[in-house]
């Protein structure tokens, strides 16, 4: 099985900033949670996620990272790497921001980032889960070069699989 270097915590682009997770972002991330609208997601709770991403980059080497705006240095979302349905050697990128901030470009500058910094620890290929009405986000990904690969079904509805290899 093969090692991977660990995944750079620390990423800068032209209009953002993507660095680890600080207790302090813990009401930005419960207000980020709770405006998905199925439920509300409390500042404990969200402090708890917070502790549980910050122990799981420790163990796999790979990061969800907030993202924050570099001229206003505000919370804007997160993005990076995870496990989610896929693996550790294939993991999905991930990303979220806030309605107020979409349509700027933010989530595609983010993203493409975090493929950059995915590539430096040796992986092959990438994957991504997306709801097929997220529009959005497969706009995002198709930017990115990812490429549908299957569509799956589960109790919420479709899930379009996308992949990309990297260098």
């Amino acid at each position: 099985m093969p090692t991977y270097a660990t995944m750079p915590c620390h990423l800068e682009t032209e209009r953002l900033i993507l660095r680890p997770w600080a207790e302090t972002d813990a009401p930005r991330f419960s207000e980020l949670l709770s405006e998905r609208g199925e439920e509300t997601y409390t500042v404990e709770r969200a402090r708890k996620g917070i502790a549980g991403l910050l122990a799981g980059t420790e163990n796999s080497g790979i990061a969800l990272l907030p993202i924050q705006r570099r001229d206003e240095g505000d919370f804007i979302g997160y993005c990076g790497l995870i496990i989610g349905r896929s693996t550790l050697e294939e993991p999905e990128i991930a990303y979220e921001l806030f309605r107020r901030v979409h349509n700027r470009g933010y989530a595609t500058e983010a993203a493409r980032a975090v493929v950059g910094a995915a590539a430096t620890t040796g992986r092959r290929r990438l994957w991504s889960t997306v709801r097929s009405w997220n529009a959005p986000s497969l706009r995002v990904l198709e930017k990115l070069d990812f490429a549908r690969d299957r569509v799956s079904v589960d109790e919420d509805g479709e899930i379009v699989w996308l992949t990309r290899e990297l260098p």
